[in-house]
């Protein structure tokens, strides 16, 4: 060997030797509900057995593992095995023990707090000695309250990044070797962000170049300063490649647990805060399509029935020792955590175990309602053609609430031939509107905090009352609306839309852009297969009032667009801020709505129709307000936008705009602003030369070449509240709060021997009560504070709470708080910054 040939040995000897070292995180992602073949248990194992450098990180549906006991019990014990080493040397851990993988930002704050409490509840029933240190996901499974989540259910770390599933979307590139990812309540946790330069990998829409530990991604990530580097893969669980990384990788690369990098690995020295926004959560999924429309009404339907389910069966156990069904509870949430999978929503025509997931949802939810409504409506109105009947009327919220209730009634009850007494005898203004099953009756009523009144009902004739909310059609044709609050006019010739629309309690201002091209409550969509863009405006509507006071009017508008008839109703109530309007479209045919027809669709093209939402159907609200800002609520987040608009067209554009619950736009200077609510998760559209719309239909091709259809029926509802300030000076969160918690009335034969009751209030503006159970035996109270500030607030109880303990959400005891007792009430004092929660453990007597 010459000289030459044996320096080059040694210099490429000495360069393997002390290259610096780099980590991977790999393992696996998904379930039996996502996939998991059979046997794959044995597999995973003698992967560990045979690679003894090899780490797993596991994300893999919990209820997988009920199933893996009884099929492969030699394989599941010696998993078990491995998971009792759960030390930073330990080769398993468990990096997502969600129930069902949820996505996470497109669902309430507490479905997210319930997939993590049942699903490490599941996991510990199977690997008794797994601790939950690291969060990490291979799907966009983020939401930027997680922090404060988190850190309360144990975790000390976490990783924002997804760089081998992507399809649905990716965080926003930022930062270092680690960042404190800083949540709205200004909570943090260690993290590992998606580093800022982990670019989109070229020639893909679903992958960055983090998921292989390149040499490329390494040396930048090296040249940005990263010590040391990790990159990751969580593969799908049914996947036989063993260890991920095979040949191309950097040299040398070692499997890690996340555990292990937190604890001995990353450098901690200089960890940078990140005021993480929601914003940063850059996904996207096929907004508009009907199959999803449908799939997210089912769920936030349920979500909202089962809290309040919790809250009344909460109230029962505290007034009349009505023993709590727990493991009713848990059986109602487990079908709809799983409607929550992140499967459902972006592959919702995918089959999985026999039926698809949309198929799955519908009846996972059904469920979930059915127990919910068993334990909230014990008996039902309108059974009994007595004379008399005793309503029983729930707040489940923690103040007092003044509003309109709804009861259904049976065609024995005519309107003004049934009143509605007070428990002190008052007669209240009834208002019937018939069906051809009896109707349903309105009454305003003022109730309690967390408590209820009985109201009495006889069938006894009333006059005609006209005063409060009214509606007539005008001599040129319009027609108008009007309460205590609001006048609108409808304009017929324009499609129904509406043509002014006037608080009145705001000095008569008019909240309609009237110099806008664009029609309010216009329905506008490109039809590319009917020659573009169409209006519900080109074609006149039938308008008729069927409603006319005096508590509620409503007008139905019956029109076209592009060839197919629609309903609207908008609808008012006296006193009520909420401007209700829904609308249902009956599709003719097949419909190609969008930016364009795809008819070559690659999976590996970045742009994709169904991005674009200025091109899909809309419903638009030019409002007469300059300047304008936007602002919108996430799971206990809510986030000032900073888009300049919402609209892009390829993958690498992703923009948030995702309306949860609401999304409020006001001007410039915040002195008024309309806000926008949805009966399901979407998107919405808004830019500085683009009104406010709420996306009402997509239908085209989606992710995977799919073809998003639109058949028979669509059908969503909305809201409006025009508003003076800010959206916290409008009470935005409490107002969603009413929608998501409606009065509750249960019907009686006798009176019941107590005609009103509160037994919790809060008295600190903003705190909204977010939930009331019983969990593990324990009595829980959760209260967030969604539009006050930090100084102390006291929650007020009337009955003996016991001992009350401040928890973390995994049983923890964070501090004792004193309870002051005074006159047969109960008070306790905390303070919590603005989006953070509190939960309250009590020790009260549950007998």
């Amino acid at each position: 060997m010459n000289l030459k040939n044996y320096l080059y040995i040694i210099l490429l000897t000495s360069s393997s030797l002390f290259a610096q070292k780099v980590y991977f995180i790999d393992g696996y992602h998904g379930g039996i509900w996502g996939h998991y073949p059979e046997g794959y248990t044995s597999y995973v194992v003698n992967q560990l057995k045979h690679h003894p450098n090899w780490k797993a990180n596991l994300e893999i549906e919990p209820e997988t593992w009920d199933r893996v006991e009884n099929m492969d019990a030699d394989s599941y014990h010696k998993l078990q095995e491995f998971f009792k080493d759960q030390s930073a040397k330990g080769r398993v851990e468990y990096v997502n023990p969600t129930y069902a993988q949820g996505y996470l930002f497109n669902i309430s704050g507490e479905s997210i707090i319930s997939q993590f409490h049942y699903g490490i509840k599941k996991v510990h029933e199977h690997f008794p000695t797994a601790i939950f240190t690291s969060y990490s996901s291979e799907e966009p499974c983020f939401t930027s309250a997680l922090p404060q989540i988190l850190t309360s259910f144990g975790y000390t770390n976490a990783s924002l990044k997804n760089p081998n599933t992507c399809w649905g979307g990716y965080t926003r590139a930022h930062g270092g070797e680690l960042v404190n990812w800083i949540g709205p309540d200004g909570s943090g946790i260690t993290t590992v962000p998606r580093y800022a330069i982990e670019i989109l990998k070229p020639g893909s829409t679903w992958e960055t170049i983090g998921n292989a530990n390149s040499t490329e991604y390494i040396n930048a990530a090296f040249d940005y300063g990263i010590k040391n580097p990790i990159g990751m893969t969580l593969q799908d669980a049914g996947w036989k490649l063993g260890p991920w990384l095979k040949k191309n990788q950097y040299k040398p690369s070692e499997y890690t647990t996340w555990r292990n990098y937190f604890e001995n690995v990353a450098d901690k020295k200089n960890i940078t805060d990140w005021d993480f926004s929601q914003e940063d959560v850059l996904v996207s999924l096929v907004w508009g399509s009907q199959v999803l429309q449908k799939l997210a009404q089912e769920v936030r339907a349920s979500e909202n029935k089962i809290i309040q389910a919790e809250k009344i069966a909460f109230l029962h156990l505290l007034e009349n020792g009505v023993a709590y069904p727990e493991n009713r509870f848990v059986m109602a949430w487990q079908p709809l955590l799983l409607s929550q999978h992140h499967d459902c929503w972006i592959v919702p025509y995918n089959t999985s175990r026999g039926t698809s997931w949309a198929q799955k949802v519908e009846g996972w939810t059904n469920f979930t309602d059915a127990v919910s409504d068993s334990i909230m409506n014990r008996e039902a109105f309108g059974k009994a053609n007595t004379g008399e009947r005793f309503l029983k009327v729930y707040n489940t919220l923690g103040k007092t609430r003044n509003e309109l209730v709804s009861v259904k009634v049976s065609k024995g009850w005519k309107a003004f031939e049934t009143a509605v007494f007070d428990r002190e005898g008052k007669k209240l203004i009834a208002q019937i509107i018939p069906s051809e099953d009896g109707g349903e009756m309105l009454f305003r009523a003022e109730i309690p905090a967390f408590g209820y009144s009985v109201f009495q009902l006889k069938k006894e004739k009333t006059e005609d009352n006209n005063d409060g909310a009214k509606a007539k059609k005008l001599a040129d044709g319009t027609y108008i609306l009007e309460t205590d609050l609001y006048k609108i006019i409808v304009d017929p010739a324009q499609g129904g839309t509406i043509k002014s629309l006037i608080a009145k309690n705001l000095g008569e201002r008019e909240f309609v852009d009237l110099n806008s091209e664009r029609s309010f409550n216009e329905l506008r969509g490109n039809f590319f297969n009917k020659g573009g863009f169409k209006s519900s405006t080109e074609s006149p509507a039938e308008v008729a009032i069927i409603e006319n006071g005096p508590q509620q009017v409503a007008l139905s508008i019956q029109g076209q667009i592009a060839g197919n008839p629609f309903t609207q109703i908008i609808s008012l109530s006296q006193g009520q801020k909420r401007i209700e309007l829904n609308v249902k479209i009956d599709w003719k045919g097949k419909q190609g709505i969008g930016e364009f027809e795809e008819t070559d669709y690659e999976a590996i093209n970045l742009k994709k129709a169904f991005y674009n939402d200025k091109y899909k159907l809309l419903s638009l609200f030019p409002l007469n307000l300059k300047d304008q800002k936007v602002y919108k609520n996430a799971p206990f987040d809510v986030t000032e936008s900073g888009l300049e608009d919402t609209f892009f067209s390829r993958w690498d554009e992703i923009k948030n705009n995702i309306i949860l619950n609401w999304v409020d736009v006001t001007d410039g200077n915040g002195q008024y602003g309309c806000a926008l609510f949805t009966d399901h998760t979407t998107s919405y559209a808004h830019g500085k030369d683009f009104p406010l719309g709420l996306n009402v239909q997509y239908a085209g091709q989606g992710l995977w070449g799919r073809q998003y259809t639109v058949v028979g029926s669509t059908e969503i509802n909305y809201a409006l509240i025009p508003h003076k300030g800010n959206w916290q000076e409008a009470e935005l969160w409490q107002q969603n709060e009413l929608i998501k918690e409606p009065l509750h009335a249960v019907s009686f034969s006798e009176k019941p021997s107590k005609m009103q009751s509160s037994l919790l209030n809060l008295n600190k503006s903003g705190w909204v009560l977010s939930s009331a159970q019983v969990q593990d035996g324990n009595m829980l109270i959760r209260i967030f504070n969604a539009e006050g500030d930090a100084e102390t607030g006291s929650v007020n109880f009337s009955f003996d709470p016991g001992n009350v303990e401040l928890v973390e959400l995994n049983g923890k005891t964070r501090k004792k708080l004193s309870v002051d007792k005074s006159n047969g009430s109960y008070q306790v004092e905390l303070s919590m910054p603005q989006f953070g929660f509190r939960t309250l453990k009590l020790s009260g007597n549950q007998n």
